[in-house]
């Protein structure tokens, strides 16, 4: 798969909720979500020849628990290390919106 900075698909409120809902009845005690401020994701993507992000399921000894690391990926398809890199998101549960369609 050629990747670029259009690489993704915009889905639909129903394939999404379809998609968490399958997750969790597979995963019933994963984190349901993440969140991360915006600034984060802007500091990363304002790096020199960045075309989007992976995002890497990790896991944090000191919290005991999943999160995610986020790095920024350049136009070679590598990830770019020497940058920006985000962790420490906001899982939910505990920080969960008190309300969303995607329960």
């Amino acid at each position: 798969m050629e990747i670029n900075k259009n690489t993704g698909e915009q889905i639909t409120l129903a394939q999404a909720q379809e998609m968490v809902n399958e997750f969790r009845k597979r995963y019933p005690d994963s984190k349901k979500g993440y969140f991360a401020g915006s600034n984060h994701f802007d500091k990363i993507l304002q790096q020199e020849d960045c075309i989007g992000l992976r995002i890497y399921n990790g896991y944090d000894k000191e919290t005991d628990s999943t999160n995610l690391v986020i790095v920024g990926v350049n136009s070679n398809n590598e990830d770019m290390t020497k940058g920006y890199i985000l962790d420490k998101t906001a899982p939910c549960p505990a920080v969960c919106p008190s309300n969303t369609d995607l329960r």
